[in-house]
Order: C-alpha cells, then sequence, then structure tokens
C-alpha cells in the first residue's frame, strides 16, 4: 500500500513538472514571436526610412510604440528594464514626430537610438539571464554590479546625437565639393 501511495505521489510530481515545463515552453515561444513582430516593425521602419516614406514610418513606428506598453512587452519587473522602455518609447516617439514633420534625418537619428536601445535592452536581458541562471541575483550583471541605465542611456543618447551631426557635416561638406566641382 505504501509502495503504491510513494509511486502515485512520484507520479503526480513528475506530471506537475512536466505540464510546468510544458507552460514555460509555450511563454518562450510567445515570447519569441512578440519579438519577430517588434524585428519586422523595425524593418519596416527601416524600409520607409530608404524609400522615404513618411507615412509607413508613422504607422509602423505607431504600432512599435503600442507594442511596447502591451503585456507580453514585460519579460521582467526589474527597473533597469523598465528603464530601457522608457528609453525605447522615446526615441520611437521622437521618429514618429520627425517622419510627421517630413525631417528624413531626424526621422533616421531617431531609428538609429531606437535600434541602439533594443542592442542596449537584448544586452541587460542575456545578463541578467546568464545571472539568473549562474545563481546569482537576478538584479545583477554576471560581470558586476547593477548597471546604471540612466547614465549610459544618456551617454548612448551625446554620442549618437555626435555622430549624426558629424555625419550631416560630412554630408554638406560632400555636397558643397561636388557643386564646386560642376
Amino acid at each position: 500500500m505504501k509502495t503504491k501511495l510513494l509511486l502515485l505521489a512520484v507520479l503526480l510530481v513528475v506530471a506537475a513538472g512536466l505540464s510546468v515545463g510544458k507552460a514555460q515552453t509555450k511563454r518562450n515561444r510567445a515570447a519569441k514571436e512578440f519579438m519577430r513582430d517588434k524585428l519586422e516593425l523595425s524593418q519596416r521602419v527601416l524600409e520607409g526610412l530608404a524609400t522615404e516614406d513618411f507615412d509607413l514610418i508613422i504607422a509602423k513606428g505607431t504600432r512599435l510604440n503600442a507594442m511596447s506598453q502591451e503585456a507580453d512587452w514585460r519579460l521582467f519587473e526589474n527597473p533597469d528594464y523598465d528603464q530601457q522602455s522608457v528609453v525605447f518609447r522615446r526615441h520611437v516617439n521622437s521618429l514618429v514626430k520627425a517622419a510627421k514633420d517630413r525631417n528624413l534625418d531626424a526621422a533616421t537619428l531617431g531609428y538609429v537610438r531606437m535600434t541602439m536601445s533594443c542592442v542596449d535592452c537584448h544586452k541587460l536581458v542575456r545578463g541578467k539571464l546568464v545571472a539568473s541562471a549562474g545563481g546569482l541575483r537576478a538584479t545583477t550583471l554576471a560581470a558586476g554590479p547593477p548597471l546604471d541605465l540612466t547614465v549610459s542611456a544618456s551617454r548612448q543618447e551625446r554620442v549618437s546625437t555626435h555622430q549624426a551631426e558629424r555625419s550631416i557635416f560630412l554630408n554638406e561638406q560632400a555636397s558643397s565639393t561636388m557643386k564646386m566641382d560642376r
């Protein structure tokens, strides 16, 4: 009798473990699909920039902003992740505003900043996953102390603004040189 109860208990534990694993797999698959949709939208924004299709930029940028406020967006309950989401939305909003103003250079800069925020967030998430898999606190990165994203985000903006201004300056110089050669 005890053996049968023990066997039944073991089977219940195994079945519960399998169902939890299956639910985790479904959630991971849904997150991957969500990220794939986000990637496709950002690629369509790039298409709009390349073809100067401001309506496409506005439509896909607006959808990206809406996605960033959906429940599926929140992979972590973490202030660093929340800050990354705020930075992402700010860049998407500047991209959409620039497209509404029909300012291709500003829209392109917004796209570059948005893309950089995506990469920064993915680095943050990968660091947190490595940290939690390694048995460290989920709020620390594997390489060291918690990341101060407000500093890195503002520095990122300064660097990307400087790079964009330099690019515009060089383009203007090249245009002037071409006009002089004619």
